[in-house]
């Protein structure tokens, strides 16, 4: 018999294993970019295999999951486009130019502006703990990236704002893509704006140029790698973790990825951060963390409060 607590252990290993895998991917497109590969070549190569791989393995789990309405292509040509498409290569492109941790935790930067979002696009009331957390993450951004530093940010200035793009880009997608979410099932809306991001960097990019130039043996693995397990993979795994602990709870646990990349990093490209760079970190994630748990607080008190209420009226 299973017991209660092997569940949410086993949606928290998949996280793990999801943030795991995205960290180690991270690392993988800054060897490439060092052995000659360019971010837009890697973002056809990814996206493009990984579209191949989700085709075949949806045909076989299960035919329906590829089917959408014809009025909702255009939706998902903006989703796969304008997120998509866009954070696969905001998200390579400043791996290119400036530390792997640092990229990553940029792009942590999503939850801030999807809080941002729902304060000024959607009306919803801001809390305390949300300027809190902006604040937190605003200041981590700032010494995360080297801003106190002149020389260190003019260096870095095009991947910084390569990566604050991302971030955006990044809130965008998961904004729109939730509302997807609400009429198919997360298979369907992954596969389809990963299919429209492949169809369009081989528009961008000359069709399928990437993979004519020749790359060697460690180069393919590599390139396998980040298509399969640093795509297709962990973002099935993630999907997993949610059914078991709920979405919250699984994005503060890939809050990992940064600290796992950091290390990953460390260990085989040989980067650094400064203390204070590291300090930044911290408070990007923390910020992260507040406002994911914070949400999940005022998402479950109203059902808390329904149940008590239901309990004295019985």
């Amino acid at each position: 018999m299973t017991s209660t607590g092997a569940v949410p252990r086993t949606g928290y290993l998949y996280v793990v294993m999801a943030a795991t895998l995205w960290a180690v991917s991270g690392s993988s497109g800054k060897f490439l970019f060092q052995t000659g590969v360019t971010p837009f070549e890697l973002v056809q190569l990814r996206v493009t295999l990984a579209s191949a791989f989700l085709f075949a393995w949806l045909t076989l789990r299960d035919r329906a999951l590829l089917r959408i309405a014809p009025k909702d292509i255009p939706y998902f040509i903006s989703l796969g486009v304008l997120g998509m498409a866009m954070v696969q290569f905001t998200y390579f492109y400043t791996i290119s130019k400036i530390h792997v941790a640092i990229a990553i935790l940029l792009e942590y930067l999503a939850p801030t502006f999807i809080a941002l979002h729902a304060v000024l696009i959607a009306k919803e009331r801001l809390t305390p703990w949300m300027v809190a957390a902006v604040a937190a993450s605003t200041i981590g951004c700032y010494l995360a990236v080297g801003a106190y530093n002149l020389d260190l940010l003019s260096m870095n200035l095009e991947g910084i704002l390569s990566g604050i793009a991302s971030a955006i880009a990044f809130a965008w997608y998961a904004i729109q893509g939730e509302k997807g979410m609400r009429r198919y099932h997360p298979w369907t809306v992954l596969f389809h704006a990963i299919l429209c991001a492949a169809v369009f960097w081989n528009i961008a990019f000359p069709p399928l140029r990437a993979f004519l130039r020749p790359y060697t043996p460690i180069q393919w693995g590599w390139i396998l790698y980040i298509a399969l397990l640093g795509t297709a993979v962990p973002f099935g795994l993630y999907l997993q973790g949610i059914n078991l602990i709920r979405s919250t709870r699984a994005s503060v646990t890939a809050t990992l990825e940064p600290i796992i990349a950091g290390l990953v990093a460390y260990l085989f490209l040989g980067e650094t951060l400064q203390p204070l760079q590291a300090l930044g970190g911290g408070l990007v994630l923390a910020s992260v963390a507040v406002l994911q748990g914070r949400r999940e607080w005022d998402e479950n008190t109203p059902v808390l409060i329904r149940r008590r209420a239901g309990n004295r009226e019985g």
